[in-house]
């Protein structure tokens, strides 16, 4: 692959934070491939596969899960790095790697969360991400966390831009190893926040219409979903329309992936290095302005339809109280934590509760209402919403 000069180098890494201490590299790997592989086999990453994505504790097999958006978002993200010169496996394992903080229930459990860790510093699942690849996954003996590039971790915490507000985890953080927090990160990092909205656009529809909670007929309200439907309908007008529909989402996807191809190139013409990346001012890898405007339009549709759906409310009330009701258990009675992580904890707060937001932003969906049934004695009902 010929490396664009803009583009992230693995042999010029800023290093990881500590030494790692085992004879260099395993294996005919890069830095990057490194930290990829770091992801896919830590139990965080395996623990998406039972984390909500839109569906809370879907009973079909054919939703989505936090693991299945990943992978998507992951391929997505490997396709335009390809095009734009880009290092895939640091954009890959930024891909693997954004989701790692997300709490059980999605959006609900970190809602839940934050109201309970409000007295404590709040709770924010991009800073979780963060913190559970620096300190919470400990599978090597020398250190704690995964101990990723600098490369990696400044992807992570900056993806959707610079921090200039970071929470305590970011921030405390960012103390033990800086990483700029203030300045725009690479083109992997952009490429990777990017990826992850062209896929969750254009999956939850999918998903949506599935569990019928979107119709064809909601579609059409969208100005730039009724044009890809005609144009699936002049090309294909004999198919069943499962496959019509399953085409428009394939067509989403192109336009999009194209459409940030074509607009990061204008946006990159001329630049000789990352470090001219970092200092832009501004986010280089995106939509255009005709698609980015579409974009929030459909966003807002999905909002309007689909997420805040009052059947898709009610099953987050029940998620939350889940979530709450964990929390006020472990804070009364640490004993009911297993016996690792009540060695972890501290005397008082707010790094007690804070190791007990850690342990609640761990869990699976499934563990989530084991556990709650557990220590309340009834499990806990109408979670499912499909």
């Amino acid at each position: 692959m010929n490396r664009a000069p803009y583009a992230a180098d693995p042999a010029a890494t800023r290093g990881r934070e500590f030494s790692l201490g085992e004879g260099g590299s395993r294996g005919p790997r890069s830095e990057f491939q490194r930290d990829r592989d770091r992801i896919i086999h830590s139990m965080s990453f395996r623990r998406l596969r039972s984390k909500t994505q839109v569906f809370i504790a879907p009973e079909g097999d054919h939703y989505r899960t936090r693991l299945t958006h990943t992978l998507e978002v992951a391929q997505i993200g490997r396709v335009i790095a390809r095009a734009l010169g880009l290092d895939e496996d640091l954009t890959e394992a930024l891909c693997l790697a954004h989701d790692l903080g997300h709490p059980p229930f999605g959006h609900a459990g970190e809602s839940a969360l934050e109201e309970a860790m409000a007295r404590h510093g709040g709770f924010d699942h991009n800073a979780q991400s963060l913190r559970t690849v620096m300190r919470l996954e400990c599978p090597y003996p020398g250190y704690d966390g995964l101990n990723l590039s600098w490369d990696m971790l400044e992807g992570m915490a900056k993806h959707n831009g610079p921090v200039l507000a970071p929470n305590w985890a970011m921030a405390e953080l960012d103390d033990a190893y800086p990483l700029d927090l203030g300045n725009w990160p690479s083109l992997e990092a952009q490429v990777a926040a990017v990826a992850d909205d062209i896929a969750y656009d254009n999956h939850d529809i999918d998903d949506g219409l599935r569990a019928g909670f979107l119709s064809l007929d909601d579609l059409m309200q969208v100005d730039f979903l009724a044009d890809q439907w005609r144009a699936v309908e002049r090309r294909f007008p004999n198919v069943p329309r499962d496959r019509q529909q399953r085409e428009l989402i394939r067509d989403q996807i192109g336009l999009m992936v194209n459409d940030v191809i074509e607009h990061t190139r204008e946006q990159v013409r001329g630049l000789e290095s990352i470090e001219e990346v970092r200092s832009a001012g501004r986010q280089l890898a995106g939509f255009s302005g005709d698609l980015a405007l579409q974009e929030r339009g459909l966003k807002k549709f999905m909002y309007d339809k689909l997420y805040f759906h009052h059947d898709q409310i009610e099953a987050a009330e029940r998620a939350r109280d889940v979530v709450a009701r964990l929390f006020a258990a472990y804070s009364q009675d640490a004993q009911l934590m297993p016996k690792e992580w009540i060695e972890r904890l501290p005397d008082r707060d707010p790094g007690r509760s804070r190791v007990i937001a850690d342990f609640i932003a761990g869990m699976s969906d499934r563990f989530a209402i084991e556990a709650c049934a557990a220590i309340y004695g009834e499990r806990p009902n109408g979670l499912s919403n499909v």
